[in-house]
């Protein structure tokens, strides 16, 4: 490890004062916030899938099977005047480009100037690659010409992902020499004047005896984003439907490690795929029919969520900042965030960037699917601090600060106070973690639960001691109880978590009980903050004291 004198911490720290008050738009470590939908200027009430966003940032095409084209499916093009402006209308991007056939999945090159994509006849087999070019961004598109025969086969040859120097194209084959029905590949040249070379399977690393679909390459090329067949088979580990995978490497000589989950943030029960990440590495883009879209599959976008609070201590600080310094010309994953949101593999002054921009700010936990602090003093409406999603309070709830807690608490009466939120989760979709602090309560009151589900979290039996009544479906399924007791009118952290074959309840940090279940069984209810799971119609499952500082995440943690 290289040690600092005082002069050197001087510059370090002169440097990144610099760097505090002039960072613009520096990135963070790799996780995802809250998937968004693209809105009526891109998704209609048909299908719109495979984007891709131009190295700027202000094209987006894609590929939609609305009416109104030139055939089964269409590219369009949506365009924006910044990063900070709304997507414009889309445009189909017309002939010679789209035909009375079904042109699909578009990559957009570095310079903007090339589009790769692959047409369909609408005859098996008859999918090949193919690539369009203009001559500059406001030109028109030219006639599209075929990769070679080299690529070319007689089978399915699609989903073209061109990387950022335009030497390397990933598609998905259904060729001789797979693994399994639908593989990724990729084609490369020695430069862009050269043809492209015979195509290379993935290997099994990366492939598998199912099928692989979508590829998408970051603009360092380190890292290659993919999704699951649409109509399956699907790799286990998912989270139900397609998912959204990602395999990585050190570098472009090394070889691809093994897969992973994007996890729950960005897959659901239902579709997602067709994922697309930003050049600068700090947007993701995708298709999915989740809930709350327009049409019967549309395009979302899932901001970078920054990883900068190395000590844990949910403060961005000079504490962080010494961590990083420790490590300084060093190749260390852990504080090595820039200028990808990966990192470089040397931790320097791209890093200190991304320090900079979350200086001194409050930086919660990456896990957080949903984060309610409780602390207005005011209104109806509970703000999630993690960014996700809003609670509505019903009833007559008091706001009020409340003595010995930094933060104020939600009082709930116990006659018909309580909160609602959105879904946030299925129990049955994989590990996941709940903790709440309350006081005061009574027996047989529910914490938190699920509209249509059971309660998570409650204030069980004549002693009222905590326990859950999550469980697997049907009658081998059984509750899990505690002896810790949480109506005595103290304030107690409680929680639960479950990572796939076990639920642990804790009390003030501690566990307190702990039971193995194969599966819990499935809800797509929102959840109720305060009241049972039949809602605000059961009589005596309302909280009777104050709920505060409620966090659920996306594994299974120790507090």
């Amino acid at each position: 490890m290289k040690r600092f004198n005082d002069s050197e911490i001087a510059l370090l720290l002169l440097a990144f004062v610099g760097l505090v008050l002039t960072a613009a738009s520096a990135k963070a470590d790799f996780t995802f916030g809250k998937p968004v939908n693209l809105g009526p200027n891109i998704n209609s009430s048909s299908v719109e899938i495979d984007p891709s966003i131009s190295a700027d940032g202000l094209e987006l095409f894609f590929e939609s099977r609305r009416p109104g084209g030139h055939g089964l499916a269409d590219i369009y093009v949506s365009r924006r005047a910044s990063k900070d402006d709304p997507w414009g209308p889309c445009m189909n991007i017309g002939a010679p480009v789209n035909t009375a056939n079904w042109e699909q999945s578009p990559s957009i090159s570095a310079d903007g100037l090339s589009l790769y994509f692959s047409p369909w006849t609408g005859v098996y087999g008859s999918d090949y690659l193919a690539v369009t070019t203009r001559a500059s961004v406001s030109d028109p598109w030219g006639p599209p010409v075929n990769l070679g025969a080299t690529v070319d086969s007689s089978a399915d040859t699609w989903a073209p992902s061109i990387s950022a120097d335009g030497l390397v194209v990933f598609f998905v084959s259904g060729r001789a020499g797979g693994l399994g029905g639908d593989d990724l590949w990729f084609t490369s040249r020695a430069t862009k004047n050269d043809p492209w070379g015979s195509p290379v399977n993935l290997g099994a690393t990366v492939n598998s005896s199912l099928e692989e679909c979508f590829p998408d390459i970051s603009a360092d090329s380190r890292m290659l984003f993919f999704s699951d067949h649409m109509g399956g088979p699907w790799r286990p580990g998912g989270y139900g439907g397609q998912d959204i995978w990602v395999t990585t490497r050190a570098t472009t000589n090394d070889p691809w490690g093994e897969p992973m989950n994007l996890g729950p943030v960005i897959n659901s029960s239902y579709w997602d795929l067709s994922p697309n990440i930003s050049a600068d590495g700090s947007t993701l883009y995708f298709c999915s029919d989740r809930p709350g879209g327009i049409g019967s599959a549309d395009l979302w976008q899932a901001p970078i969520i920054p990883v900068v609070d190395f000590n844990g201590d949910e403060k961005v600080d000079l504490k962080d900042f010494s961590k990083l310094a420790q490590y300084w010309g060093e190749d260390e994953p852990s504080v090595d965030m820039g200028p990808m949101p990966w990192g470089d593999r040397r931790v320097d002054i791209q890093d200190v960037v991304v320090l900079g921009e979350y200086w001194l700010r409050e930086v919660l936990p990456v896990e957080l699917v949903a984060y309610w602090k409780l602390d207005e003093t005011e209104g109806f409406i509970v703000h999630d601090s993690a960014g996700g999603k809003d609670a509505t309070a019903n009833g007559n709830p008091v706001w009020q600060p409340t003595a010995g807690k930094v933060r104020g608490a939600l009082e709930f009466d116990g006659a018909d106070d309580y909160v609602s939120t959105p879904f946030i989760l299925d129990p049955a979709a994989g590990a996941f973690s709940v903790f709440a602090w309350v006081k005061g309560g009574g027996p047989e009151q529910a914490i938190i639960s699920q509209a249509g589900g059971v309660n998570w979290l409650a204030a069980g039996t004549s002693q009222g001691k905590l326990m859950t009544e999550l469980k697997a479906p049907g009658r081998f399924g059984t509750p899990l109880f505690s002896e810790a007791a949480i109506i005595d009118g103290e304030w107690h952290r409680v929680g639960l978590t479950w990572d796939g074959s076990t639920r642990t309840l804790f009390v003030d940090n501690v566990e307190v009980a702990k039971g193995t279940q194969g599966t819990l069984a499935s809800s797509q209810g929102g959840l109720y903050l305060g009241a049972g799971s039949a809602g605000r119609g059961e009589p005596g499952s309302f909280w009777s004291g104050l709920i505060d500082d409620v966090r659920i995440y996306d594994r299974a943690v120790r507090p």
